[in-house]
């Protein structure tokens, strides 16, 4: 049996879908996985056991149409049994329809029903503590196993070396690893999914007074200007407390350093599933115009906590969609000052 798996775009998404790989080996264990994804998220999922083969979307096939119809004529040769398309957009859609797969399965839409043999509507509701993001992804395997878990987490393979070498990088960084180490996603993926940078500075300050913890920022380097900002916001001894400097050059880099962190706090995206699939404990602070049902994978009220809007002020969502609180957003975070989160934050810091 031969599968491919299609999850294009976000880091978030490629490491939650890696999932399905587990659970295909363990139900067919002689079976050829092949995971399609952007060439930027690989690191994400590098190392992972359980993936017999990469292939990748890149930049120039998502600009120049020749060469992605090059590829879409090279996936035929692979001779795939069964294509699992978590992505389900035109681009996937096409990948799946030149596969020339007998088994084609994918989220259900009204407008590309016709590419599959079998179609699953996402839930509205979780039914555990996964998500509905690992519940709907999980759902996908019921044409070819008959035996699905519950649910399964995702995570990250780090070698050792990449865990010895980052211990190393912070030590000669000064970084005390006696002493609580906070990794803080101080920025979205957007703007529309980014805490307002004042208010983050306020939650900074909050966890060095109450833990006197050392501070690393996950940011990358075109992101300087909006991470300097947060930190010139922060007060001035909370400043001492942030090792600004310090911060992954690459991916991997990222990795390696958050799993000797305390914990990872600040903006929901790809940053707190990886600190989740690396068994590092955070604290979610999600955009109003997400859904955190489908996005707060493990909550535990304890490890893992997460804050919304709605959880305050419900009556700002009755009778409204995401996508209308997606439209007015930036007026949304202005319900949501840091009074609101502080108390929570307070208390899942205890634990530290």
């Amino acid at each position: 049996m031969k599968i491919l798996i299609i999850q294009q775009k976000m880091i978030g998404d490629v490491l939650t879908t890696s999932i399905l790989f587990e659970a295909l080996k363990n139900e067919h264990p002689n079976a050829e996985l092949h995971y399609m994804i952007n060439s930027h998220t690989f690191p994400v999922v590098e190392n992972n056991p359980f993936i017999d083969k990469f292939l990748f979307y890149t930049p120039e096939m998502e600009e120049n149409k020749s060469t992605f119809l090059s590829f879409l004529k090279s996936l035929k040769k692979e001779k795939y049994d069964t294509v699992i398309d978590v992505y389900s957009k035109l681009s996937s859609n096409l990948m799946t329809k030149f596969s020339g797969a007998k088994i084609k399965i994918s989220k259900q839409k009204w407008y590309t029903s016709h590419f599959y043999t079998h179609t699953f509507k996402e839930p509205k509701t979780p039914k555990t503590k996964a998500s509905i993001a690992i519940e709907h992804r999980l759902q996908l395997l019921k044409p070819l196993c008959n035996s699905i878990p519950e649910y399964i987490k995702p995570k990250v393979y780090l070698t050792p070396e990449e865990v010895e070498q980052s211990k190393q990088f912070l030590i000669d960084s000064n970084i005390d690893l006696s002493k609580p180490i906070f990794m803080i996603s101080v920025l979205g993926s957007g703007e529309n999914k980014t805490y307002p940078l004042p208010h983050m500075a306020d939650l900074i300050d909050t966890i060095v007074e109450d833990t006197g913890g050392q501070i690393l920022f996950n940011y990358i380097p075109k992101q300087i200007d909006e991470a300097k900002t947060i930190y010139n916001f922060c007060k001035a001894d909370t400043k001492k407390h942030i090792f600004f400097e310090v911060f992954g050059k690459s991916l991997r880099e990222f990795l390696a350093i958050t799993h000797h962190c305390t914990a990872l706090i600040g903006n929901e995206g790809g940053a707190i599933n990886m600190a989740k699939a690396l068994n590092i404990p955070t604290f979610t602070v999600f955009s109003p115009w997400i859904s955190k049902d489908s996005w707060n994978m493990f909550e535990n009220d304890s490890s893992h906590v997460s804050v919304h809007l709605k959880d305050f002020k419900p009556e700002l969502y009755e009778g409204k969609t995401l996508k209308e609180a997606k439209n007015n957003v930036f007026s949304l975070y202005k319900s949501f000052p840091p009074d609101l989160i502080i108390p929570k934050l307070k208390n899942y810091l205890k634990q530290f």
